[in-house]
């Protein structure tokens, strides 16, 4: 089995930074590539940051020289650094991990539970 925890939201103001960080743990062989979702009351699930075990990465528009996606492989971890938060940042957001458990089977995707973001003054 697999587990993917999030940790690191919260309330800041606008124009404030946070970090997000997320472990996967348990049954895992490898992990693929990594990412940041997150959703706003009434919108769907949306691509913040992705990035591949070598290190490509792929941002949304919007969080473009904002957020800073990185990734410890010997960890299992992933983080986003979020800087010059917008009140249009707030959402939940959701760690992705694409796992693969044994030889010969394709990854899985496994998600986290969320973590509340909130900018405001």
């Amino acid at each position: 089995q697999v587990q993917v925890v999030e940790s690191g939201g919260g309330l800041v103001q606008p124009g404030g930074s946070l970090r997000l960080s997320c472990l996967a743990s348990g049954r895992i062989l490898s992990i693929v590539d990594m990412g940041w979702y997150r959703q706003a009351p009434g919108n769907q699930r949306e691509l913040v940051a992705r990035i591949t075990p070598d290190g490509s990465i792929n941002y949304t528009d919007s969080v473009k020289g904002r957020f800073t996606i990185s990734r410890d492989n010997a960890k299992k971890m992933v983080y986003l650094q979020m800087n010059s938060l917008k009140p249009e940042d707030t959402a939940v957001y959701y760690c992705n991990v694409e796992v693969v458990v044994r030889l010969g089977v394709r990854p899985d995707d496994h998600w986290g539970q969320g973590t509340q973001v909130t900018v405001s003054a």
